[in-house]
């Protein structure tokens, strides 16, 4: 099987990783082609021996990009078609169709209730969406809330699958040497109570309520924010109003990196925090959550559907909280209190092993590649099959 992957972009988010982590685990040869921004995912993809192709769009409307990515799919000759991120899934599935591919499926990583990928949720966006999907096989939810909402939204629930995101458990494996490590090459004090924030920087995220709880913790502690975007200069003033600024690290984009490679990446930044604090009031699966599950953290969160989707027990230290400054202060002062716990991963960390999501999204592919069944006649009253 041949499979081309098509996605927006491949600067560093959840979406842009997990499709790095899910190539790794495909028993597919896969090509890759991104719409704009060959970002640090690009390089990352590039370094693991992914072909990858920048169509170079210049926008939502070039619809100049629309012939060559036909032109690419049909020399590529692709069993199958698989897009990521909204524009990727507009444009990829009418460029499968004309290419001739019909096996097309298509992933949603990011609807929410009232969101999809920061743009609001008009009937505008909602009418090209269904449009598009009209044109491809299956529709890929990474949680069960994902799938709820694409069917409120008019998504034949047959064409919906929940193949959630994946984890690699060994890299996010709580490792002392590294947490010590991490810690002196980014100056934290090694008695600081590290609160750990990961995500895009932008105002959906709600870090700005993190800064506010710090604010109201003692000296000791100290806030890291993973990740970049348009909100950071905005945190920024937010941390010197607070006058914490002294107290939050601001670390900046953070890829996986191939193992071996010197620095510190997302899972040794992870590995550093004494807690994981995510104030986002809406998102489709919670990636950094189960991420920071599998280094055996505590979490504070808000909204995390991969955790509501399974029993409390399945990981026991991840707590709900309001997204306000004075909830998530005391709730990180609980955590400060009550000192390290074990530092293993839970059951919920060990559900979304990488290596079932692969699984998964295989039995997806195949589905889409098997003939379609016509629709049989219907018996008429009184007559015999024959």
């Amino acid at each position: 099987m041949k499979a081309l992957h098509i996605i927006t972009g491949l600067g560093v988010g959840g979406a842009e990783q997990q499709l790095r982590l899910l190539l790794r685990h495909l028993p597919v040869t896969c090509d890759v082609v991104t719409l704009t921004n060959p970002g640090p995912v690009a390089e990352g993809l590039t370094a693991d021996g992914v072909r990858v192709t920048h169509l170079g769009m210049a926008g939502n409307r070039d619809l100049t990009a629309l012939p060559r990515l036909v032109r690419l799919i049909r020399r590529g000759r692709y069993d199958l078609v698989h897009t990521h991120l909204y524009r990727a899934c507009l444009y990829g599935r009418i460029a499968a169709r004309l290419a001739g591919v019909r096996a097309v499926v298509a992933t949603e990583h990011s609807l929410g209730d009232a969101q999809l990928e920061g743009r609001p949720l008009t009937r505008g966006v909602r009418g090209l969406y269904l449009l598009g999907e009209r044109l491809g096989r299956s529709t890929v939810a990474v949680s069960p809330t994902v799938a709820a909402r694409l069917a409120r939204w008019g998504v034949p629930e047959p064409r919906i699958t929940v193949v959630p995101n994946g984890i690699d458990l060994t890299r996010f494996a709580h490792d002392p040497a590294v947490r010590q490590r991490t810690r002196a090459r980014l100056g934290l004090p090694e008695d600081a109570f590290v609160i750990g924030g990961i995500g895009r920087l932008a105002p959906g995220k709600r870090f700005d309520v993190l800064i506010d709880a710090l604010a109201r913790l003692p000296a000791d502690c100290r806030l890291l924010l993973v990740g970049g975007g348009p909100e950071e200069s905005a945190l920024r003033r937010a941390a010197r109003r607070a006058e914490v600024e002294d107290r939050v690290l601001f670390a900046g984009e953070r890829p996986y990196l191939p193992d071996g490679t010197p620095g510190p990446d997302l899972p040794a930044l992870t590995t550093a925090m004494d807690v994981l604090a995510a104030p986002s009031p809406e998102e489709a699966f919670g990636l950094a959550v189960v991420e920071a599950l599998a280094a055996g953290l505590p979490v504070r969160y808000t909204s995390c559907p991969a955790l509501q989707d399974l029993p409390a027990e399945a990981a026991p230290d991840a707590v709900r909280v309001p997204c306000e400054p004075g909830a998530y202060a005391h709730a990180l002062a609980g955590v400060r209190a009550a000192g390290p716990g074990p530092r293993t991963a839970p059951e919920a960390a060990r559900h979304y092993c990488v290596t079932r999501s692969a699984a998964r999204l295989m039995d997806v592919y195949r589905a889409a590649l098997a003939p379609a069944t016509p629709p049989r006649a219907p018996i008429q009253q009184g007559a015999s099959p024959s």
